[in-house]
């Protein structure tokens, strides 16, 4: 079945047309900047234009870089903080005229990695982090998604919390080197495996991409691998979600 991904950041808002049973993305990825305001109504516009340059017709899956229950926004992560309390799920919908099945973007990307990816068949406690303007986090028990698992708001020193002072926005903000940079990536990571105690972490997002400079400062315990499906995972993993919730009325994976 092919249904339309949307994976919103901070910085980017892309979309893909994906086969949801195989994974796979039937076109190039097109991605318009998030609105600077970074408020429901100009963003849903945006979402609305993403629609229709695939001239798209039918379930929509929707990653969104925040806290979502029941289609409904819970925290403003970084974007404005009038998202709080908007259904997203009803904004999309009305902005579009199509149906959104909305979810956290980490565990949208999570999905992608558990179903196609380095996740596939892996059980116990496996963690997908997300590197961009935040520091997403998904977590999966035994393959089912346990939803909102927002490790990067973890206070840090001064810090309201740690993706602030460690994920790619603030590499770019105080430019660090990636060796200055992974080594607070690194810490972050120390912290999730000193709190929750995974058997396996994925790390997905943008500045995956650039694995090789800094794969070498990751010194923790539990195994660390890349997500092979890196940027791309966030619109598969929305996709596959959406059709999950069409066939089943929940997010698990089945």
């Amino acid at each position: 079945m092919e249904i339309l991904g949307i994976d919103i950041g901070g910085s980017g808002i892309k979309g893909a047309l994906v086969n949801a049973e195989t994974g796979e993305m039937l076109t190039e990825r097109f991605r318009i900047p998030t609105p600077k305001s970074k408020k429901p109504q100009a963003m849903a516009k945006v979402v609305a234009q993403i629609v229709e340059h695939f001239n798209y017709n039918g379930p929509v899956g929707c990653g969104f870089p925040s806290i979502v229950k029941n289609g409904v926004c819970m925290s403003p992560g970084n974007l404005h903080k009038s998202w709080v309390g908007v259904n997203i799920d009803e904004l999309f919908t009305e902005a579009t005229g199509q149906e959104f099945t909305v979810l956290n973007d980490a565990d949208a990307a999570g999905y992608a990695s558990m179903n196609y990816g380095v996740g596939k068949g892996k059980n116990g406690l496996v963690i997908m982090i997300t590197i961009g303007t935040g520091l997403g986090s998904g977590a999966f028990f035994n393959g089912v998604l346990i939803p909102n698992f927002e490790l990067g708001q973890i206070p840090y020193k001064k810090h309201k919390k740690i993706e602030s002072w460690a994920a790619a926005s603030a590499k770019d903000r105080e430019d660090l080197n990636f060796e200055k940079w992974g080594k607070r990536f690194n810490k972050f990571l120390n912290f999730v495996e000193l709190i929750v105690c995974p058997d396996f972490i994925i790390v997905g997002g943008g500045t995956s991409k650039n694995w090789d400079e800094f794969s070498h400062l990751i010194k923790i315990e539990t195994p660390v691998v890349k997500a092979e499906l890196m940027n791309h995972a966030g619109i598969i993993g929305a996709a596959v979600a959406c059709l999950r919730e069409q066939h089943h009325g929940h997010l698990t994976k089945g």
